[in-house]
């Protein structure tokens, strides 16, 4: 497989940040919605498996285009 160009990597980090945070708006919206406490909302945004899967792939991407500069 070849390596990603530094356009793709980026091209892909802002992808998956856009997803991020549209994931972690739809969530407190909901949160709101549901009249839950904003300690349970922020509960919810740190414990949800799909945003610390995007957090540790962002991390991984990251690390992977600063050691490709």
């Amino acid at each position: 497989m070849p390596k990603p160009t530094l356009e793709e990597l980026t091209d892909s980090i802002n992808e998956l940040t856009a997803y991020r945070d549209r994931l972690r708006k739809e969530l407190i919206s909901m949160g709101k919605k549901l009249h839950l406490n904003p300690k349970k909302i922020e509960s919810t945004l740190k414990n949800h498996n799909e945003l610390r899967l995007l957090e540790k792939s962002l991390s991984d991407l990251l690390k992977h285009r600063e050691e490709s500069n």
